[in-house]
């Protein structure tokens, strides 16, 4: 099989393996459907911290040092030391990454792909490692509720009422280690995704500005692998949230796919919509994160699951722009998940 598959998509000759992963993650997200999963809940929305970005980047910090942890810990002749960094966040320069990681004295690529990405730092992390540019990499991001509202819509003490479309930006990070050997889950593919913009311009429902470039990168992928939706156990997005899945499965039927079966999202997946108040679900760059890290990862390495697509959706929302009265764009980005 070729390394350049289709139009967009990646076959990965020699596959990358995840060898750990670590999530951490706020009161509510531990309060939901995975908390008993995640490695560590921190309780203090300010993780000890002065402000909600210095919170964010504390996290951010954990994660990656947990799942370096991790990594040193397998048995055998180990992973070789992580050797560069892919990370990003929701904030202005990514300053929660660069301020989170700085102690870590890794090289970092910033990465800004909304609440994808984790798809991004995960795709290009194995196209690194396969490369043979590094034996160990680390992907990694975050995201924070207080931080995310700070600068995207209101002050957290405006208290203003949020409609049902809204989702509940997630508070934690994830990260993880791939190397060329050592794990139980390999990255096989992947389908960098497009920004496509459908004119949305409701800042406040981010699953129908990303539920069109889900589509289109899901299409884009069953198209250059000449798969179907029933060729994997799960196709999972990252934050469409129950709007953004009702229109995803629309979209994708009219190009001839049914995902109905195989289609679950991590928006869904995190809160409990009869006992939390989140509306459409969760969202932000830690949502895909940490559901994949605590939930879906798992599922793989014991052989649950064979294969899952993993999709994180981004909304390029900037305030800026939406002053401005632009729309808001989306992208996904697809990363072939199976089992060793």
């Amino acid at each position: 099989m070729d390394t350049i598959m289709g139009k967009q998509s990646i076959c990965f000759q020699r596959p990358p393996q995840i060898v750990s992963a670590a999530s951490v993650a706020g009161q509510k997200e531990g309060e939901g459907p995975l908390g008993a999963l995640f490695d560590e809940i921190e309780k203090d929305p300010m993780a000890g911290q002065a402000t909600w970005e210095e919170a964010e980047s504390a996290l951010q910090k954990r994660a990656a040092l947990l799942a370096m942890e991790k990594a040193r810990r397998l048995p055998g002749p180990g992973v070789p030391p992580v050797r560069y960094l892919f990370s990003g966040d929701l904030l202005g320069q990514l300053i929660a990454t660069s301020f989170g990681v700085m102690d870590l004295k890794l090289p970092l690529f910033g990465l800004y792909g909304a609440c994808s990405t984790i798809g991004e730092a995960l795709m290009l992390g194995a196209m690194t490692v396969q490369g043979g540019y590094s034996e160990a990499v680390l992907a990694l991001t975050s995201s924070h509720f207080g931080s995310a509202e700070k600068q995207f819509r209101f002050p957290l003490g405006y208290g203003g009422q949020r409609p049902k479309s809204a989702t509940w930006t997630v508070t934690g990070s994830g990260a993880f280690v791939l190397s060329d050997s050592g794990g139980h889950a390999k990255i096989t593919g992947a389908t960098p995704g497009r920004v496509v913009d459908y004119g949305v311009k409701d800042s406040m429902n981010m699953g129908a500005c990303m539920a069109p470039a889900a589509c289109d990168t899901i299409c884009a992928h069953l198209e250059d692998f000449g798969r179907k939706p029933e060729d994997y156990d799960a196709i999972v997005t990252g934050d469409l949230g129950t709007v953004g899945q009702k229109i995803l499965i629309d979209l994708t039927a009219e190009r001839g796919y049914d995902i109905s079966a195989q289609h679950q999202d991590c928006g869904i997946l995190i809160f409990d919509p009869e006992a939390q108040d989140t509306h459409s679900g969760g969202s932000g760059c830690a949502c895909s994160a940490v559901t994949l890290a605590a939930y879906l990862l798992p599922k793989i390495e014991s052989g649950e699951w064979k294969r899952m697509l993993f999709v994180p959706t981004g909304a390029l929302l900037s305030t800026v722009s939406f002053n401005e009265g632009q729309s808001v764009p989306g992208i996904a980005h697809a990363v072939v998940i199976e089992h060793c």
